[in-house]
């Protein structure tokens, strides 16, 4: 039974290890150069973003009455978290040539709606310049984001001491550190032509760097749970 609990437990890691494995196999069997993993991590943000709103709807409080913050904060987060994705996306589009400077075209949504409407337009430009097989990495992305959001998050009880304040920030300290490794990667790659071993590097340094986010914050979340 210990053995079974323990498998069980580790299911998000090994669907995180999996997913990364597809990254991979484009790299070595399909081609992908330095701007196609660029861009597919800089994708993977919107999972992060996605599931922490989830997380942020989700998070326990003994008063009912604390619940109606989230009205504020999870919009508040979504158009910030939004804007910051949308910038960062484009970079990664303008570094590599791959923007069509249309992503501020029709922005007319008010207020702070207008940078959701600016990362849409991102993702809809991002979208188009991915082959299939990219897309099919992404959503293997997205699923095992979802793996761990259920697994650790609902069934393991995250959520009864998850504060919706503290989930805003916790998106960006991964993604900087990650991009700024996989930015600087991306630079040395470009420079030497995208030669397949240094790409297979690169998605294992992410993919090291995912492992250890994971395991690092999962860990800090179950001494939480266990001590309330």
């Amino acid at each position: 039974m210990q053995l079974k609990n323990k498998y069980v437990s580790n299911i998000p890691l090994i669907a995180l290890i999996a997913a990364n494995i597809i990254p991979l196999w484009g790299v070595v069997f399909m081609g992908w150069d330095a701007f196609y993993i660029v861009l597919l991590y800089w994708s993977e943000n919107l999972a992060v973003g996605f599931y922490n709103v989830l997380k942020m709807a989700f998070a326990g409080f003994l008063k009912p009455s604390k619940h109606l913050g989230k009205l504020f904060l999870i919009p508040f987060f979504i158009a910030h978290y939004g804007g910051f994705c949308a910038v960062h996306g484009v970079f990664v589009l303008a570094l590599f040539g791959k923007d069509d400077s249309s992503f501020m075209k029709g922005a007319d949504w008010p207020c702070f709606l207008v940078f959701v409407q600016m990362l849409l337009n991102v993702i809809k430009h991002a979208y188009s310049v991915m082959p299939l097989a990219m897309r099919y990495a992404l959503g293997a992305l997205f699923v095992s984001h979802g793996v761990s959001f259920v697994c650790n998050y609902l069934i393991k009880g995250e959520y009864a001491t998850s504060k919706p304040d503290k989930l805003m920030g916790s998106p960006y300290g991964r993604v900087v550190v990650m991009h700024v490794a996989i930015i600087f990667g991306a630079f040395l790659t470009m420079a030497l032509g995208s030669p397949v071993g240094i790409l297979i590097i690169l998605v294992g340094i992410k993919t090291y760097l995912d492992v250890v986010f994971h395991l690092r914050q999962h860990k800090k979340m179950q001494v939480k749970t266990v001590s309330a």
